[in-house]
């Protein structure tokens, strides 16, 4: 086997392989991480919708049975004003659905959160010392990334334009993903709200590489080999993949998102708004093609999703996913489907043999 061309990010991180397995909430899991972590990788663990001590048991099996390094990964959005003509605007959009699925539309909505990065989670950050912390919409105020910073943990964060990037490089990151438009899930965007101008990942790496002196990791439309050592000779020294990590058995996925997963097409995604409130990429279903994709009935993030649980707990019972947030990137065709570690060593040993 040969040796990687780029070793800036595995002496950043502390890892055998440039590849980081995407926190992805609510979908990726303890397991993933681990098996990640045992093929080399970097395994990531999601804590935007997790409570201090879920956060808490999640670490601690991480760290019974991964030999590596761990990132701990937070949104660090700030908590929206409540609007309640906008969110009763919203749930009276949905009212038919509501109607059509036996629910009372009259009846008060559920709320749905994201907790953002604050003192109790930095408290958890210096109390248990990750190896690598990350952040997805810009970073935290600098007092808090002050002191995770102090802990010796390397901070990551995600940039979907050069500008976003520039400004993590400047307000303290150690390295930055560069997120394509074509990657799944919520985009990292936090300078811009103008999803119609983002670059692709392979637009975006270059002139991200060129424009600040920190590692750049790759994320967005890589699910083989071909895609990293792309993203390689491009300026990347490392990719992150979330996508492909769906299609494992570790992954946490309703049988209606796997389904839509198995049927992924190059044109089967979109941004769209409809689901929290922010821009996201997922599979085409119902939702996205009658209320959106991007609909400015859809309150702030992350208050969007609490009329539509309802909605989608109902649908999801009867294999459905007509409400659910289907996060998926453009090359989730590409994807293989193994277990986690097995994809990982996959990838890994199929892009150096063609480096």
């Amino acid at each position: 086997m040969g040796q990687w061309p780029d070793r800036s990010i595995l002496k950043l991180l502390g890892v055998e392989a440039p590849i980081i397995q995407a926190p992805m909430s609510g979908f990726s899991t303890v397991e993933m991480a681990v098996a990640v972590s045992r093929a080399g990788g970097l395994g990531s663990l999601a804590c935007a919708q997790l409570t201090l001590e879920q956060a808490k048991d999640a670490l601690a099996a991480f760290r019974r049975d991964a030999p590596g390094p761990v990132n701990l990964n937070f949104f660090c959005h700030r908590p929206p004003q409540p609007n309640p003509a906008v969110m009763a605007a919203w749930h009276k959009s949905l009212r038919a659905y509501y109607l059509e699925y036996g629910l009372d539309p009259d009846a008060p909505p559920p709320t749905a959160n994201r907790i953002p990065f604050d003192e109790t989670f930095c408290a958890l950050v210096e109390n248990e010392r990750p190896e690598i912390v990350s952040f997805h919409f810009g970073l935290p105020e600098p007092r808090l990334l002050d002191r995770v910073r102090a802990t010796g943990a390397k901070v990551l964060s995600s940039a979907t334009t050069v500008a976003e990037a520039v400004w993590l490089e400047q307000h303290g990151a150690d390295a930055v993903i560069a997120m394509g438009y074509e990657a799944g899930g919520h985009r990292g965007s936090f300078l811009t709200t103008d999803m119609a101008a983002q670059p692709g990942t392979f637009a975006l790496v270059p002139q991200v590489a060129d424009a600040v002196s920190l590692p750049v990791i790759a994320a967005g439309g890589i699910a083989d080999a071909r895609g990293i050592v792309a993203a390689l000779a491009l300026g990347a020294a490392a990719v992150q993949i979330g996508t492909a990590y769906l299609f494992c058995p570790e992954a946490r996925v309703t049988a209606a998102h796997r389904k839509a997963l198995e049927a992924a097409t190059d044109e089967g995604t979109q941004i769209t708004n409809v689901f929290t409130g922010r821009p996201a990429r997922g599979l085409i279903n119902r939702l996205m093609r009658e209320a959106g994709p991007l609909s400015p009935l859809a309150p702030a993030f992350p208050t969007a999703g609490g009329p539509l649980l309802p909605l989608k707990t109902k649908a999801e019972a009867g294999g459905v996913g007509d409400f659910s947030s289907l996060w998926s990137g453009q090359a989730a065709a590409l994807s293989p489907r193994l277990p986690a570690g097995e994809l990982t060593r996959k990838l890994a040993e199929e892009a150096l043999a063609k480096i």
